[in-house]
């Protein structure tokens, strides 16, 4: 262990919070995995699946809006580790007895869930704001694209693990397994996370939750229907689709959408690469606008294959792949804007703003996924993830466009 004694404290602190968030993300996607696959098994309809997340979106909203003031005023240290302790509050809540898992209990879980997963997604991008230097904005780039990226290939193995634990321990033995490891986890965020980390000098004010910066609220909005666009299609119409049109079974949906989610993480690491490091410049809202249009053209091309039922298995899996990867550098990029568009004192104010923006668009979006695949079927869901998109690439002409070259610290 000498080599982690001789790295910097920003670089341990760095490690600490990627290792929290990565452990979170394995139980929040596996448990997203265990309930929808869980409840189509029980016969719930898309729709009734659908609003078994509800609370949890709702409560992400709430709690992006008012965890950043909160991070701000007692600390991310803080904040992060309630998120942790709530999320296994929330899975103990599945332990009950069969009988017991009704929907108003499941979606009180969730919600408990929801505020868990956005006190702890906030407090991590926060946090690697003030661990990187104002000068170093290549490496800021960088950190945030890993953390992002790494988290949602880890999210993919929780949709795999959350699948293959159905099938071959049951509901409750799956959920206690996430329960004790979280809990080990959890312990060692109390001993090794920095005090006080993001705590704000000037302490804000409840008025202060909503965004005075014009770049901010811009790339919220531009958030909320690029998000919107994915979930839509992806959180309950298509694991419902894949199990019912082409006839996979728990494993098979698991393991395809697993596959899809690692390597959309994989792709959000390497999109600072993409977007234009390799030139020597900084991506900025002209490319959020170019990104996002060239994201559009997938879903309604696999919209199109299925409205007139032309190579429909080929067009949809491909177009799925597709569809991650350009989404993938969407996200990694509106990450890193709003890490760099955050003031410095209280960074948690302008990113749970952000944040809020990105569970609205999450809640729109499983809502209708339900309503319309259920009443009008997958390719209806994609042409509004289309529309969605279009939205996004408008809104991203707001965007602040002006590219500043990468310092040498990058």
């Amino acid at each position: 262990m000498q080599w982690l004694a001789q790295l910097s404290p920003q670089i341990r602190q760095y490690m600490v919070v990627t290792g929290n968030y990565w452990a979170f993300t394995l139980t929040d996607g596996a448990l997203r995995m265990l309930v929808v696959l869980y409840f189509h098994g029980l016969g719930y309809s898309p729709l009734e699946i659908a609003m078994l997340f509800i609370f949890y979106e709702i409560f992400g909203v709430i709690t992006n809006l008012i965890g950043g003031w909160l991070g701000a005023r007692i600390g991310l240290n803080k904040t992060m580790n309630i998120g942790l302790f709530m999320q296994i509050v929330a899975l103990c809540m599945l332990l009950v007895p069969t009988t017991l898992l009704t929907i108003p209990w499941v979606m009180a879980a969730q919600a408990l869930s929801g505020i868990a997963k956005d006190l702890n997604k906030m407090s991590a991008k926060s946090s690697i704001k003030l661990l990187v230097p104002d000068d170093a904005s290549g490496q800021l780039y960088k950190w945030i694209a890993i953390l992002t990226g790494s988290k949602n290939a880890l999210k993919g193995v929780g949709f795999f693990l959350g699948g293959a634990l159905l099938s071959l321990f049951g509901f409750a033995d799956a959920v206690l397994t996430m329960v004790i490891g979280l809990t080990v986890v959890w312990i060692l965020s109390l001993l090794n996370l920095k005090k006080g980390l993001g705590q704000a000098k000037n302490k804000p004010k409840f008025t202060d939750i909503f965004s005075k910066s014009r770049a901010v609220n811009y790339l919220s909005a531009a958030r909320m229907f690029l998000f919107g666009a994915r979930d839509v299609w992806f959180v309950v119409a298509l694991p419902v689709f894949l199990a019912n049109s082409f006839g996979w079974d728990h494993w098979s949906v698991g393991g395809f959408l697993a596959t899809w989610v690692i390597g959309y993480g994989i792709v959000q690491s390497l999109a600072p690469h993409v977007t234009g490091k390799r030139t020597g410049r900084l991506s900025d809202g002209r490319q959020a606008v170019v990104w996002a249009i060239a994201l559009g053209i997938t879903p309604a091309l696999i919209a199109l294959s299925l409205t007139y039922h032309w190579h429909v298995h080929l067009i949809l899996i491909g177009g799925l792949l597709v569809f991650g990867a350009l989404f993938a550098v969407n996200s990694s990029l509106h990450s890193y804007l709003i890490v760099s568009y955050a003031g410095e004192d209280g960074v948690s104010l302008d990113v749970g703003f952000y944040y809020m923006a990105n569970a609205m668009g999450r809640l729109i979006g499983t809502v209708l996924s339900g309503w319309i695949y259920q009443d009008f079927g997958l390719a209806a869901c994609l042409w509004v993830a289309t529309l969605f998109i279009a939205i996004t690439a408008l809104i991203s002409l707001g965007l602040p466009k002006h590219q500043t070259p990468l310092t040498a610290k990058n």
